[in-house]
């Protein structure tokens, strides 16, 4: 420290004889114009000096309007809609699709930068659980009720096509909304819930909040199902228990793990109703489906005590938190033991709003590399105009295409389970359906958001643009309503179920679309590729189905996958076929084609299924491993 001072005063008064040489080395130019021109203010010639950090700013993305620029999602309608319906909707959908990219984006940013914390006690020591929220998540809230978010496939103005209407405007609004579409999608599952269950309670004091338009009378719904024992398998991970009072209502004691939209009005959850000798029915038979308001008469927790906030990954907009029931008042509103099919509608459409968080933060994100990509030059040129960025954003565009029209598709067949005008080929469809769409898109997204990133460069990587939040919040995907591998297992389970109907259905569905999109001679051959995948697969579920039943479930995720990308390929093929279609539609499609459209089949030739293979992915993963329950 001595010698460093000493140096310091030194220099401070015996300035060094190499300052000439310092001096001399600086541009010459500059010097010459002072001598010889001793009033030029030299600092205006120099670009980095003090507060000055050079004269160039890269101008950043911008979104326009997500509507008049999402081409696929207006084509699919145009092409699906009755005419007049579509012209009756599209004012308010062009006006949401502003929205989206400008005050509604400006609030989910805000969400994202002013995430929701616990107060557990107030200053005088009374505890109160208190989970506060920034002012942008509570105007979602009004504005989630003033555009109808929720409310339009209730009110049928549209009667089946009212369902795509909210989906339309739902793959705009998820990934723009600071996840406030989460609690949304809970909303919407116990809205359906309660029409499909009939419960009076339910009818008379949720439902009308649940599907109000009025900021100050609409609801949010939760669902609490995971436990410590986990969240898919709730028959053998569901330990709440709910005890009958007197008056009908029951009281249930319980901690519920992971419980987002923990500031929502009410929740439908599973309990196990406790005997009079103390005893409960174990497995599914012994579930029940219990709706409980969150808050009492007075404003105050109802018997429920927020333990924590999860502190997540992604989706930090979210309050998740740990909560224990400790005699919340509830109703049951299934039968006894019923509770796991009365509530696989909300599922459904739980699963749905994933998918469409999924498709809507991909097209998000491709429209701004997109933009950004006529923005930033590199090399002397623009990105746009260096042939192999392009392709990368183009390989990303087929894969949002494709999603999106699967979603749709789904929605469609949604919209006539909700009018009751499904026939039993659509009910098969959208059971088969959902989750390869929900599975398949989640996976789609993160791909899509990581290599989105990418194509911003290191900016991608930064925080302060708000674009590393796309891959955040796109890992949950993959995850929440099911994990790939569980979605894959309903897959077969629905095969099993209806005994193979669901897969005569998606058969039939493919091979007729198919037909139709091959009388075009430029899709001809993709139409052919399509067609041999899907024979291929049905093939190995034939014959894996009769040989070993334990061998279809080992490929269950690369079957399901199968299916996805053969019937995004069908959806893509039948889109480009239409009069109206663009030329890029086609490109689109035939460019889908040209990937693996049956990994199932690869994977099973290369021998994955068998006990062989089964016997070498456990050695390959555990060996070198010591650890284990036993070594603790």
């Amino acid at each position: 420290m001595l010698r460093v001072q000493q140096r310091s005063f030194a220099l401070r008064y015996f300035p060094p004889k190499t300052t000439t040489a310092i001096v001399s080395s600086r541009n010459k130019s500059v010097w010459a114009e002072e001598a010889e021109h001793p009033n030029v203010d030299l600092q205006s010639k120099i670009p980095f000096a003090r507060a000055k950090v050079g004269p160039f700013f890269q101008d950043k993305p911008r979104l326009n309007n997500l509507y008049l620029e999402d081409v696929t999602l207006r084509s699919y309608l145009r092409r699906v809609m009755p005419k007049e319906v579509l012209q009756a909707i599209t004012p308010d959908l062009e006006q949401f699709g502003r929205r989206v990219a400008t005050d509604i984006a400006d609030l989910g940013r805000d969400c994202e930068l002013n995430p929701p914390y616990l107060r557990p006690f107030d200053a005088w020591g009374r505890r109160v659980d208190q989970v506060v929220t920034c002012e942008a998540w509570r105007t979602m809230h009004d504005i989630s009720a003033q555009e109808g978010i929720i409310a339009i496939p209730y009110e049928r103005e549209f009667d089946q096509w009212s369902r795509l209407y909210q989906l339309a405007k739902l793959h705009m609004f998820a990934p723009a909304s600071g996840l406030y579409s989460c609690p949304l999608a809970m909303t919407d599952g116990a809205a359906k819930v309660t029409e499909s269950t009939g419960d009076r309670l339910l009818l008379e004091r949720a439902y009308p909040h649940l599907v109000s338009r009025n900021p100050a009378e609409f609801w949010t719904s939760g669902q609490w199902m995971t436990e410590r024992r986990g969240g898919s398998d709730v028959a053998r991970g569901t330990e709440t228990v709910a005890v009958p009072q007197d008056d009908g209502t029951h009281r249930l004691y319980g901690y519920k793990w992971f419980s987002s939209a923990t500031d929502a009005d009410m929740t439908l959850t599973l309990a196990r109703v406790m005997d009079n000798s103390g005893e409960v029915v174990q497995g599914t038979r012994g579930l029940s489906l219990f709706y409980l308001e969150t808050r009492d008469s007075n404003g105050e927790l109802n018997n429920i005590q927020v333990q924590c906030l999860k502190n997540k990954l992604g989706t930090r907009q979210l309050p998740t938190g740990e909560l224990l029931l400790d005699g919340a008042v509830a109703h049951k509103v299934s039968d006894e033991g019923r509770g796991v099919a009365a509530i696989s509608d909300m599922l459904t459409i739980t699963r749905i709003h994933n998918s469409l968080m999924a498709t809507g933060s991909m097209r998000r994100l491709v429209n701004l590399a997109r933009d950004y990509s006529t923005r930033r030059k590199v090399f002397g040129k623009l990105i746009c105009d260096h042939p192999l960025h392009m392709q990368t954003l183009a390989r990303l565009e087929t894969e949002t295409r494709g999603a999106t029209l699967l979603v749709l598709e789904v929605g469609r067949l949604l919209g006539l389970q909700d009018c009751n005008m499904a026939s039993e080929h659509d009910l098969l469809m959208l059971r088969l359906l959902t989750p390869i769409t929900k599975l398949y898109t989640a996976k789609q997204a993160v791909a899509v958001s990581s290599e989105g990133l990418e194509s911003f460069g290191g900016q991608g990587y930064i925080e302060d643009t708000g674009l590393p939040t796309f891959l955040r919040d796109a890992q949950v995907l993959s995850i929440w309503e099911g994990t790939t591998n569980v979605l894959s297992l309903d897959v077969l389970r629905s095969l099993v179920k209806s005994e193979g109907a669901v897969l005569q259905a998606f058969y039939t569905d493919a091979t007729t679309r198919l037909k139709k999109a091959a009388g075009k001679d430029s899709l001809r051959p993709s139409c052919q590729a399509v067609e041999s995948a899907l024979q291929t697969t049905l093939k190995f579920a034939q014959k894996a189905a009769s040989q070993d039943p334990a061998m279809l479930e080992v490929a269950a995720r690369d079957f399901s996958y199968s299916l996805a990308r053969i019937y995004i390929g069908v959806l893509m093929l039948e889109h480009a076929s239409w009069d109206q279609a663009s030329p890029t539609d086609t490109t689109a499609a035939v460019r889908w084609c040209q990937q693996d459209l049956c990994p199932v089949m690869t994977h099973d030739l290369a021998g994955c299924y068998g006990k062989e293979g089964v016997a070498q992915d456990s050695a390959l993963v555990l060996e070198g491993y010591q650890g284990g329950a036993s070594a603790q």
